[in-house]
């Protein structure tokens, strides 16, 4: 249900330019040197364009994808920048060809649906959550969902080794889950 609300979400122009607009605001806000975000999948808020963007802003920036290095290990970082080669990695997603890792001080995480406390639902691999608990609290980055307001619920369940999110932009709102 929350696929096909956050496809049929994803169609609409509109939307598409209020959520560049909203995570361009909230990549100034936090004003950090790295960000990691993703490759889009089908419905996913496709955020290429925002990171070029803020990678035109500065020379000192750096953006990277996440790399599956492995079924059931944390995700890696790699460099990417919008002219570099890709290839096609684990779940056929695409992947930097680069073998440089970064650590990013903010993540783009990708939300099938979310609430207000800053849980998220994914795909149910568990990536995120596996690469979020491997991070020294004093390193891990700040995290913010990207997903579409149609997307919201009352309230996820969420087990015990969730990991809510810092903030969650829509093309209507930002949610804050937690300061930091």
């Amino acid at each position: 249900m929350l696929l096909e609300t956050r496809l049929q979400a994803a169609s609409e122009p509109a939307r598409q330019d209020a959520l560049k607009r909203r995570v361009l605001d909230a990549l100034k806000h936090f004003d950090v040197a790295s960000v990691g975000f993703y490759w889009p999948l089908a419905g996913e808020f496709d955020a290429r364009t925002v990171i070029a963007l803020w990678l035109a802003g500065s020379a000192s920036r750096e953006a990277s994808l996440p790399i599956v290095v492995a079924p059931g290990t944390p995700l890696e970082f790699h460099a990417w920048t919008p002219d570099m080669p890709m290839k096609t990695g684990h779940h056929k997603i695409m992947e930097p060809a680069s073998r440089r890792r970064i650590e990013p001080a903010l993540l783009l995480i990708p939300c099938v649906g979310f609430d207000a406390d800053g849980y998220r639902l994914g795909y149910g691999g568990g990536y995120y959550d596996r690469t979020l608990a491997a991070w020294p609290d004093q390193r891990r980055p700040i995290t913010v969902g990207i997903a579409y307001e149609a997307c919201r619920t009352q309230a996820l369940q969420h087990e015990a080794h969730d990991i809510p999110l810092d903030l969650i932009v829509t093309e209507a709102g930002l949610y804050p889950a937690r300061t930091r």
